[in-house]
C-alpha cells in the first residue's frame, strides 16, 4: 500500500502532496515501485493536527480520484476519512476501499454507509480521537482490549452488511510505546477474533471476507 497525503502536516513528510498534480505524479511513482493499493488521504491524523471538515476534505479527494483513474484506470484506490458523506462521495468517484482510522467511532453513518455502499471496510482501532489519542492512553491490558473492540466491529459490520472488512490493530493510535510493544508480541492472540492473517495495511491488520 503507497500512502498519498493531500495535506502538508500527515505524519510522514514523504506522503504529502499538497497540489493535485505532486499527486499524480506520486500515485505514479508508488505504482512504479509496485504498490498494489494507493491509500489516499486528506485529513491529517497526527496528534493535535487541525480538523478539516467534509467539505474541504471532499474537495481535495475527488479531483485527486478522478485525475489518478484518468491516467492510471488500473489503480485500485483506497480513502482515508472518518466522514460518511466523504467516504460515500469518493466511492461514487472511484475509490475502491474506504480506510477509517475511527472505525465509525467519529461518525455513526459511517458503517451503514459503507454497507449501503457495499465496499471493503478497514476499521481501526483507536483510543480516543487524534487530537487526544497521545493524552496518557490507558490500558488494563492493550491485547485484550484490542481483541474485544476487534470483535465487536466484526459483529457490528456483519449485521450493518458489510461482506470484506480488515481490521487494523492501530499501532500509535492512542497507545504509548509501551503499548505498542504489548499489541505487537501479542499478535497472534488477536487471530482468536477468528481473521486471518494479512499484510499492508499501518502494520499487520487480520482481513475478514463474509
Amino acid at each position: 500500500m503507497g500512502i498519498v497525503n493531500l495535506t502538508d502536516d500527515s505524519f510522514y513528510a514523504d506522503s504529502r502532496s499538497r497540489e493535485l498534480h505532486d499527486a499524480v505524479v506520486r500515485a505514479e511513482k508508488l505504482l512504479a515501485d509496485g504498490a498494489a493499493i494507493l491509500d489516499i488521504g486528506a485529513q491529517s491524523s497526527r496528534p493535535g493536527a487541525p480538523t478539516v471538515g467534509p467539505e474541504e476534505e471532499a474537495a481535495r479527494l475527488v479531483p485527486a480520484i478522478h485525475a489518478i483513474l484518468y491516467k492510471f484506470p488500473e489503480a485500485l484506490i483506497s480513502i482515508d476519512t472518518w466522514h460518511a458523506t466523504v467516504a460515500e462521495k469518493c466511492v461514487l468517484a472511484g475509490a475502491a476501499i474506504v480506510n477509517d482510522i475511527s472505525a465509525g467511532d467519529m461518525d455513526p453513518e459511517m458503517i451503514p454507509t459503507v454497507a449501503a455502499l457495499q465496499a471493503p471496510y478497514i476499521a481501526m482501532h483507536m483510543q480516543g480521537t487524534p487530537a487526544t489519542m497521545q493524552q496518557n492512553p490507558q490500558y488494563q491490558d492493550v491485547v485484550s482490549e484490542v481483541l474485544d473492540y476487534c470483535i465487536q466491529k466484526i459483529e457490528a459490520c456483519r449485521a450493518a452488511g458489510i461482506h470484506d472488512i480488515i481490521l487494523d490493530p492501530g499501532f500509535g493510535f492512542g497507545k504509548t510505546l509501551s503499548h505498542n510493544y504489548q499489541l505487537l508480541r501479542g499478535l497472534e492472540m488477536l487471530h482468536l477474533a477468528n481473521v486471518p492473517s494479512s499484510s499492508g495495511c499501518r502494520a499487520n491488520p487480520w482481513y475478514i471476507n463474509y
